[in-house]
């Protein structure tokens, strides 16, 4: 973190508010306990903060930051110089991680800017593909051949050796040459490149009473020179015995990160479709006005739809650029003919259904409920074709589409909605479905594709984009609504990383190199003149 422009004083020290579950949702405004403290910087406007906070980064949690600028003046003194709040995900989601934010909290002062970079830890995410060969193994079977195959061992911190990877068994020769594998590194040697790694060669029996050829030992940084006279390896006492390295091809898996670095969620854009489908024949639906209805505007707190909106937008807008979301209806007769609609903008202007930020569709929301007649079924088909229409027209991978919606009733068109999905599954779109109230959603739960792949007229999903909750399932019984919120979101979000990147995978789109680092402009200090070139 850096910081520019601060009151005047002598020194300074940064203290980096915390970040929990509990806090997740929690207001501003709340106390918090510290995270960590910077080292002391002194005789600057200016500081650059040397010591960094490594924290944990979840997509699908709100993780609150706050920043406070402090003067110590001795042991237990200190002056307040201002604070700053933001999310780790609106630091992450900023052009190149680098999110700058004005100090405040101190009543008619300007407080300075607070400057705050984050930066993914190597967690050793290289994976490596290799293919070895053998050369006049040992002949074991009395009858044919040997049938020769490897095990690969990882070294310990107690010398003792761990199994890591084992090859197919060739049949009947003498000189195998094995199936290309990929293997991480850090299964192969927990990111040590100098660790020994053991390999065995044995002659397979059907008894299972496999006959050892013969071993030898090498590293990382050895295999890593590919094929060359380095990697021929003797396996017994005899010199022309030996296995050899065929192949080396060094791999870095890529993540979700990788992709917000990149540049690509700055210009996704986050569909976020918050679709109010509700019934006039269900009795818990009712009328918005009165407080048994699901859709019951209480000055006290949010309905469940809202909560469903609120918990899951909050943290989907951290990395939309221009927060504008299109936010549909289904289920409603419009005015002024009373036709019934399954795609109707809420804000009422189908030509631009935006809403600026999650607190503009909430607003929609509302008024919406006071203008339209609330009426079934529940078809689900017209709105994600709606979704898919757009997102079809994008596969370069600049944009990614999240649909959310919010549904109160049993889907009435199961057949065309799993064919809507099936399609939809090789476009760059997630669903999420969360149920509200207490209808039986049991028939939703085909449609998350996590144990049986979703499938319409003997075709089967592309990949798993479908993620169903019931909301009631979520609800805290202390009647805690920001805990329930928390739980909700976590959930639904937990997916579309993953789902994210096997769209990206499966096309083979890279993410884009990471824009170079952030040079500040040259400080001039007050009073000198700036030297300009004409």
């Amino acid at each position: 973190a850096t910081a520019r422009k601060l009151l005047s004083c002598r020194s300074f020290s940064l203290l980096s508010g915390h970040f929990t579950q509990l806090g997740t949702f929690r207001s501003k405004f709340d106390n918090s306990n510290p995270f960590g403290r910077t080292e002391v910087i002194d005789n600057t406007l200016n500081p650059d903060f040397v010591r960094k906070f490594i924290l944990d980064y979840f997509f699908e949690e709100r993780q609150n930051l706050r920043f406070d600028l402090i003067l110590p003046l001795s042991m237990s003194n200190q002056d307040f110089l201002g604070q700053a709040y933001c999310t780790l995900g609106e630091v992450v989601g900023s052009l190149g991680s680098r999110s700058e934010k004005a100090l405040g909290g101190i009543q008619g002062k300007k407080c300075g800017t607070i400057i705050v970079k984050a930066e993914e830890l190597s967690n050793c995410r290289e994976s490596v593909m290799m293919q070895f060969c053998g050369n006049k193994l040992d002949k074991k079977d009395f009858f044919g051949r040997s049938d020769p195959y490897l095990i690969f061992y990882r070294s310990n911190e107690d010398s003792t050796f761990t199994i890591c990877h084992k090859t197919e068994v060739v049949k009947n020769t003498l000189n195998p040459v094995w199936q290309a594998f990929k293997i991480p590194v850090r299964a192969l040697c927990n990111g040590d490149y100098d660790r020994t790694i053991k390999v065995e060669v044995y002659d397979w029996d059907r008894d299972g009473g496999h006959d050892f050829i013969g071993e030898f030992s090498t590293s990382y940084r050895e295999l890593s020179r590919g094929q060359s006279q380095f990697n021929v390896y003797e396996v017994c006492t005899c010199a022309c015995v030996c296995v050899t390295l065929l192949s080396f091809l060094l791999d870095i898996e890529v993540t979700f990160l990788d992709y917000i670095k990149g540049g690509f969620l700055l210009q996704l854009k986050w569909v976020f479709h918050m679709f109010c489908n509700t019934q006039a024949y269900l009795s818990q639906t009712g009328n918005p006005a009165q407080p048994t209805s699901l859709h019951y505007m209480s000055p006290y707190q949010l309905n469940a739809y809202a909560m469903a909106l609120k918990a899951v937008g909050e943290i989907i807008q951290d990395y939309d650029s221009d927060k504008m979301f299109p936010a549909l209806g289904f289920g409603a007769k419009l005015p002024p003919d009373g036709r019934i609609s399954h795609e109707f903008a809420l804000n009422g202007n189908p030509q631009n259904p935006y809403c600026t930020g999650i607190d503009g569709v909430m607003e929609a929301y509302y008024q919406s409920l006071k203008s339209v007649q609330l009426y079934g079924p529940t078809n689900f088909s017209p709105i994600i074709n709606h979704v898919a229409r757009y997102a079809s027209s994008v596969k370069d991978g600049s944009q990614y589409f999240v649909l959310l919606i919010i549904t109160d009733g049993v889907i009435s068109d199961m057949a065309q909605t799993k064919e809507s999905i099936v399609n939809a599954a090789c476009l760059p779109m997630s669903i999420i479905i969360v149920g509200v109230g207490p209808a039986e959603f049991d028939a939703m739960e085909e449609l998350d594709g996590d144990e049986i792949r979703i499938s319409s007229r003997g075709r089967y999903a592309e990949r798993d984009i479908v993620q169903f909750v019931p909301f009631r399932d979520y609800v805290d019984r202390t009647g805690n609504h920001i805990l329930s919120m928390a739980r909700l979101a976590k959930d639904v979000l937990a997916e579309i990383p993953d789902q994210f990147l096997s769209y990206m995978r499966t096309r083979g789109i890279k993410p884009a190199p990471a824009p170079p680092p952030y040079t500040p402009p040259p400080y001039t200090p007050p009073g000198l003149p700036i030297q300009t070139d004409i």
